[in-house]
């Protein structure tokens, strides 16, 4: 992914703009009193929904409330997957469900409305098919904010829109003087029975002759996963009277009939269809307005909800927009920071990074058509592979009940379809992309003593992960177990008879499943289960039984210097082979389909460093603490390190296990702002459900989690204060820092105090938040002993050696 070494500087628009943003940037939101005699400010100021719009970031740019189903946007026919992009495509559409920021194909983006004034105000002219009615939009128009969105299109047609829980409500604009009569055009309304992949297989739509309402469902495919689903839809229409609608297929129309059932299309030609209204009679400001109700029940369900939320259509709008204002000011309002003159991008890219780390998973409570445990229940865990790693950590500090509600969703899916899910959107099961990492937020959530979880419940979900082989590994559970078990590691080419999945990734299988296994290990150790702690916590060493101690590494010929990789193994002991560097950006791009190699999306440079439950142990293996230092700056200065990839986040702040903290943060600074800064295409790739949000936040509140440990590795923040208020405690978490300068030159820590006494080791305890800590760094410019000593470093377990605790 092309990265961004540069971060775009606004100029304000006048002295007085830029004194009060002065005063802004010097206050805290809402920090004490050093500020008190200055207005509270919103933080929503601070929200850019098209941070990371283009460029692969594939985020989700509409109108949103925190968690909700409902996702208002326009679709283009360009960068795709989050419905809308800055990327000079055209719009096709304006739907009411999208996910944010995911690979696979396109998801969601069902029953999309499109508005049009029809040449001739003929419907034989209109453009019903998405390549014919494809618009570009005016680039300027574009506004994006929390809870609203707004575009122009080149046609003329103004579109404005916002969402409540479940259903989305847009308003288009026609340009003056072609609502109605006169032989003006009348205004028409598509709404197409597709999404954005394309993947549906047969829907329904049946319009009303009097008011145009449309109701309907459809089957489609779930964009990166097993099965299919079927989603409801009711679309009303106000601010204008009806004056024709009917049906469409392909590119013709007709008012009769008013139903119609649609299947695929014969092979390759999807067939397109759907329904249609014009309007006469809009009021002055020739604005029609849409409502859509979505529901994964019934119609019914669809139009109960869109009337319950949005009583008012035309006069809702406000109302909405100030709600989904209102709730993200609460979802947020945790968190609060000095920004000590830290720019306006950087706090851009700050808040927005926790933003969108709240747009999924989504609240799908009453929405689920299989079950209704009487509990919230939440989907579009998409995927916990990226997730696990730093958005759900940062869920549990900053919306602990929101993630406990999370956690709750994850047991209820495995009580009601046998398994914990790696991967879940649409109700679908997501295909599993390495080890059952629900298991670590399972186990993340319990260390991080997040109450209301039946953790005897969670413990049989992770040793069925653990123990039982599904038929079906590919989207749950794991593969391989009896290999796992016999010759503990995944072998190269494995003989699995027992069940089926993609037979590629033995190395970085080996590693996650070791991980799992280590963090069940964990939670049976904190339930009294002393068997079986000595049991997993044996198999969380598992990772060493492939690391070949004389594989070398060479980049174009050259040897990089380097002794020791990960290598595969046959089940016969003997080894395989796969190039060190192969799915880096120096060689070719490896995933589930493409290029299946024995590590997912990354080269065995980048698993070498993912053994966190024993680092001690790796650094051993690698020849100890300067040549791993050594090997880890090689990595991220050779091309070799893809930080659009999450395996590399942790990596960034491993210099914490060899004592030397502050080379941490100095090279997050090589990737902050360089990599993730507030342009339109300042992500360097997905922003997979928030993940990359969630790392921009970590790393500028100067701390980084451990998930599935008790551990946060501490670092120098982006800011002169941070503050974390606990959801669980009511107890505030402060940062404070004595030498913090804006132009980061001051990024060692010399000294910590906590609470006021002298705090040595480079790491912190959940309780930090909990307890509502206050802890003081003391910055310079150069290096310092803080961190260095061996009992000072973050917690490693190795062989018979219990992990520390907290002294």
């Amino acid at each position: 992914m092309k990265m961004h070494l540069a971060m775009m500087r606004r100029a304000s628009s006048s002295s007085q703009s830029a004194l009060a943003l002065l005063s802004l940037l010097l206050c805290a939101f809402p920090l004490g009193t050093q500020c008190a005699s200055e207005k509270k400010s919103s933080v929503l100021q601070f929200i850019d929904p098209l941070i990371g719009s283009t460029n692969g970031g594939n985020v989700f740019a509409g109108a949103t409330l925190p968690y909700g189903l409902a996702k208002a946007s326009p679709d283009v026919d360009g960068q795709n997957t989050g419905g809308f992009a800055t990327d000079g495509s055209h719009v096709v559409g304006f739907s009411a469900v999208h996910d944010s920021g995911t690979g696979g194909n396109p998801s969601l983006g069902n029953f999309p409305l499109f508005p049009q004034l029809c040449p001739g105000d003929s419907v034989d002219g209109c453009m019903f098919r998405i390549g014919d009615r494809a618009t570009g939009y005016l680039e300027e128009s574009v506004d994006a904010k929390a809870g609203r969105f707004a575009v122009e299109l080149q046609s003329g047609v103004k579109s404005s829109m916002t969402s409540s829980e479940h259903a989305a409500l847009f308003r288009f604009q026609f340009p003056t003087g072609n609502s109605s009569g006169d032989g003006a055009a009348h205004p028409l309304v598509l709404l197409d029975l597709t999404d954005l992949w394309k993947s549906r297989q047969n829907a329904s739509i049946s319009v009303d002759p009097k008011t145009a309402r449309m109701t309907g469902n459809g089957t489609f495919l779930p964009s990166f996963g097993a099965g299919s689903y079927v989603m409801h839809f009711c679309a009303d229409f106000f601010g204008g009277e009806v004056l024709d609608d009917g049906v469409w297929v392909n590119n013709r129309a007709g008012t009769e009939p008013k139903d119609l059932y649609v299947t695929r299309g014969f092979n390759l030609f999807y067939l397109e269809a759907g329904g249609w209204a014009k309007f006469k009679g809009l009021k002055d400001d020739n604005t029609l307005t849409a409502r859509v109700g979505i529901s994964y029940v019934s119609a019914e369900q669809a139009c109960r909800s869109a009337e319950k939320e949005i009583p008012d259509p035309e006069g809702d709008f406000d109302r909405l927009v100030k709600q989904a204002e209102e709730a993200w000011e609460e979802k947020l309002s945790p968190v609060s920071v000095d920004a000590g003159g830290a720019s306006e991008e950087l706090l851009t890219s700050f808040w927005s990074g926790i933003y969108r780390t709240m747009i999924s998973p989504q609240n799908y409570t009453g929405e689920n058509p299989y079950w209704d445990s009487g509990i919230p229940y939440f989907d579009s865990f998409y995927c916990i592979w990226d997730s696990f790693r730093v958005q759900h950590p940062l869920l549990t500090i900053i919306d602990p009940s929101a993630q406990v509600q999370m956690v709750n969703s994850l047991l209820d899916i495995y009580e009601h379809e046998g398994w914990l899910p790696d991967c879940h959107m649409s109700l679908s099961n997501g295909w599993t992309q390495g080890g059952s990492n629900a298991d670590v937020v399972l186990v993340d959530a319990y260390v991080k003593n997040l109450t209301g979880i039946n953790y005897e419940t969670a413990l049989k979900a992770i040793i069925q992960d653990a123990e039982v082989e599904p038929l079906e590994w590919a989207f749950h559970g794991r593969g391989g177990l009896p290999s796992w078990r016999d010759m503990n590691y995944i072998p190269y080419l494995d003989f699995d008879p027992v069940g089926f999945g993609t037979n590629s990734r033995s190395i970085s299988r080996t590693l996650e499943y070791a991980y799992n296994d280590y963090c069940l290990a964990t939670l049976a150790q904190g339930l009294g289960r002393a068997d079986l702690y000595e049991k997993y916590v044996a198999r969380g060493a598992n990772w060493r039984n492939l690391w070949r101690e004389d594989q070398t590494s060479l980049i174009k010929g050259n040897d990089t210097g380097f002794k020791g990789f990960f290598q595969p193994k046959y089940l016969n002991g003997t080894w395989g082979f796969q190039d060190p560097i192969d799915c880096s950006a120096l060689a070719s791009f490896c995933s589930l389909t493409t290029n299946p190699s024995e590590t997912f999306e990354a080269s065995v440079w980048q698993y070498q460093f993912l053994v966190p439950q024993s680092m001690a142990g790796l650094i051993s293996l690698m020849g100890g603490e300067q040549r791993f230092l050594d090997r880890l700056d090689f990595f991220h200065t050779s091309g070799l390190a893809d930080i659009s990839n999450e395996p590399v986040f942790s990596t960034v702040y491993l210099y914490h296990y060899a004592g030397r903290p502050g080379l941490s943060t100095k090279r997050l600074h090589t990737y902050i702002p360089a990599a993730f800064n507030a342009t339109h295409g300042g992500l360097p790739g997905n922003d997979d459900s928030g993940s990359m949000g969630a790392f921009v936040a970590w790393g500028m509140l100067g701390l980084f989690p451990i998930p599935g440990q008790d551990v946060y590795l501490i670092s120098a923040p982006f800011f002169a204060g941070v503050n974390v208020t606990s959801g669980v405690t009511g107890r505030t978490a402060r940062i404070k820092t004595v030498g913090f300068d804006k132009e980061y030159e001051n990024v060692f820590i010399q000294n910590v105090t906590v609470n006021g006494k002298p705090w040595t080791k480079s790491w912190i305890s959940h309780a930090f938040f909990t307890e509502g800590w206050e802890m003081e760094l003391v910055l310079g410019n150069k290096e310092s002993n803080w961190g260095k000593k061996v009992q000072d470093r973050p917690p490693s377990w190795d062989g018979a050696t219990k992990m520390s605790g907290m002294l």
